[in-house]
């Protein structure tokens, strides 16, 4: 049967090969020498102290559908940096999360945080748009490439100067994401072929993941007891999207994940 993964990655490549024709990829690196400076995602996340919040910029999801309908992505962003964010997240993927990457180039305008690009990237050109856009930094998913793919596009991202947030769920994939050199590993919490979700999983695979490489817990976070159970287990960031947007006041929200009010 095929799964949801398999689903967005066949519709992104296909959405990759029209891109390429309205915008040939030799345009985009010619763009590069007008992006913005790289803001050093990795180094705000390794400045130490208490677990560090990736706040997600989000307006939908295929389990959920649309999450927050007055969706203003910018203000969201500013909201964000108001509220102790260390990093933004913005999806950029549009037939299943109603993303856009003109999004994170809005909020580049307007946000000093520092910007991961968070989408299904399976190829080069995606990674010269997200640089041209104004991303420091890009995810990388391994359930989604194949071993030399994972490795060239972690190398390529590191050439262009950004961070690769480089992701996995299944526990066998984790020596191919040690083995292409992420320094910054995201254990996703949701089983992207079913949806399902289960805190425990980063739990479970940080003891599997060397101290040198900076782990970030990815879906199911909801509460401040979950921040502080990662955080016990030597998680050093968060990436959180569905709670903060779902949230009626979403500054409050986040204010709590990170323990800087304790009530509602």
């Amino acid at each position: 049967m095929t799964s949801i993964l398999d689903k967005i990655v066949t519709a992104k490549r296909d959405e990759i090969a029209t891109a390429r024709q309205r915008r040939p990829i030799e345009q985009l690196r010619a763009a590069l020498a007008d992006a913005p400076p790289v803001r050093d995602f990795f180094g705000a996340l390794a400045s130490g102290g208490s677990i560090r919040l990736i706040a997600e910029v989000k307006k939908a999801s295929p389990s959920k559908g649309v999450i927050r309908d007055d969706f203003d992505p910018v203000r969201i962003a500013r909201i964000y940096q108001q509220h102790g964010a260390t990093c933004i997240s913005v999806l950029t993927d549009q037939p299943f999360f109603q993303g856009r990457l003109e999004y994170l180039t809005r909020i580049r305008q307007q946000v000093d945080l520092p910007l991961l690009r968070k989408d299904f990237l399976v190829d080069e050109y995606q990674l010269f748009e997200a640089r041209v856009a104004g991303a420091d930094a890009v995810l990388l998913i391994a359930e989604c490439l194949t071993d030399r793919q994972l490795k060239d596009l972690h190398d390529q991202a590191v050439h262009l100067g950004m961070t690769p947030l480089v992701e996995f769920y299944e526990p066998e994939n984790l020596p191919r994401v040690l083995a292409c050199g992420a320094r910054l590993i995201g254990v996703n919490n949701r089983d992207l072929k079913t949806f399902q979700v289960d805190l425990q999983h980063t739990i479970r695979m940080r003891k599997q993941i060397p101290d040198d490489r900076l782990l970030v817990g990815e879906s199911g976070i909801h509460h401040r007891s979950d921040a502080l159970l990662l955080e016990a287990a030597g998680v050093r960031a968060m990436l959180v999207g569905e709670h903060l947007m779902a949230s009626p006041d979403i500054g409050a929200a986040a204010d709590r994940l990170l323990g800087r009010i304790t009530t509602d």
